[in-house]
């Protein structure tokens, strides 16, 4: 008999998602919808104007926004390692690793700051601008909570609250991070690379 069948069907079945994780999958998924419908609006903005953005807006330069999207995808990376880490109980690893997302999302935040202070139009000035800031303020929002969210994780993993047996927390703050990195990949093309292109 193989050692696969030798363990009980029981042990073999994975239990209920547990209530952080399921929270969250909830959570983002509401969101997720919220970011359609303004991805929604751009795009149908986009589809119908003849020049975009419209020629008395300045085109957003790409060196900073690339910047920030390494960071981003950078740090997404970086807590599933984490994340693998918890699976296994390294809490010294996934310490680590929690910290250095940390400090990669308030250099995002720092440095998406940074951009705005640089760039030649506000909010008023046309359906270009007012999407660009409220779409992208939403999002540096998202990426401070996101950042409160994983100080949290962190303190708890420092303080052993976390352990192998117990770390929804981390996938649950892992969830909301990816969710937040692949918005900004959407917004990166939306804001940037098309009308790079357009």
């Amino acid at each position: 008999m193989s050692q696969a069948a030798a363990v009980p069907v029981e042990s073999r079945r994975r239990g209920p998602t547990p209530t952080p994780i399921l929270g969250m999958v909830l959570f983002v998924a509401s969101e997720a919808m919220f970011f359609a419908a303004l991805f929604g609006a751009y795009f149908t903005v986009y589809a119908q104007a003849p020049v975009w953005p419209p020629l008395s807006v300045p085109i957003p330069d790409l060196p900073i926004p690339t910047i920030l999207t390494v960071i981003l995808v950078s740090s997404s990376v970086v807590l599933q390692t984490g994340v693998r880490a918890a699976r296994r109980g390294d809490t010294r690893v996934l310490t680590r690793r929690l910290a250095v997302t940390v400090g990669m999302g308030v250099a995002f935040l720092g440095l998406q700051g940074y951009d705005y202070s640089r760039l030649t139009f506000g909010i008023r000035d046309g359906i270009y601008p007012s999407l660009f800031y409220v779409m992208t303020g939403l999002h540096m929002a998202h990426v401070m909570g996101g950042v409160v969210f994983l100080w949290v994780v962190l303190q708890q993993a420092r303080s052993g609250q976390l352990s192998l047996r117990r770390h929804e927390p981390v996938e649950a703050a892992a969830i909301y991070w990816h969710f937040v990195d692949i918005v900004w990949l959407g917004l990166f093309t939306a804001f940037y690379l098309l009308t790079q292109s357009g």
